[in-house]
């Protein structure tokens, strides 16, 4: 029997006191590519399906300049506020947060008025901290790749 490694990623949001195992139940394939990240399939209500790199280091959810104006065009975000990130090579950049109105994970996972960081150019889509939080309790499932979350 194979035992599947499960990382927990204590993505409970501040309203979940407890975990409900009920809603445990979406799991969403990930896949893995030679650099070792991974990817989802997702779907963002505006602007249609993106490919979505899963990373938990990451506190928002990303978007790309090209992503952004689509779904202005389309009334499909609202602008939070402007943000200092620290990046991966422990740089500062501001970037604008916006409000996406609704982004489906795997098929199954519906979120609603996610955040969302804004990267310049054609920057990869990024499912973060700010969208995996919306989904708790979730964990991450390295054999088979697996993204357990809850449907909300």
């Amino acid at each position: 029997m194979k035992t599947a490694l499960l990382i927990t990623l204590a993505l409970l949001s501040a309203n979940t006191a407890t975990a409900d195992a009920a809603r445990f139940d979406q799991q969403i394939p990930m896949r893995v590519t030679k650099a070792s990240t991974f990817y989802v399939d997702g779907y963002v209500d505006g602007l249609g399906a993106v490919d979505m790199m899963v990373d938990t280091g990451s506190s928002y959810t990303t978007i790309n300049e090209d992503a952004l104006a689509v779904l202005r065009e389309k009334g499909a975000v609202t602008y939070v506020k402007d943000l200092t990130a620290i990046m991966a090579d422990g740089t500062h950049k501001v970037v604008p947060i916006y409000r996406i109105s609704s982004l489906s994970i795997g098929g199954g996972c519906s979120l609603h008025n996610v955040e969302a960081a804004v990267y310049p150019g054609h920057t990869r889509y990024i499912l973060g901290l700010s969208a995996l939080r919306m989904a708790a309790p979730s964990a991450f499932s390295l054999q088979p790749p697996t993204l357990v979350l809850s449907d909300s």
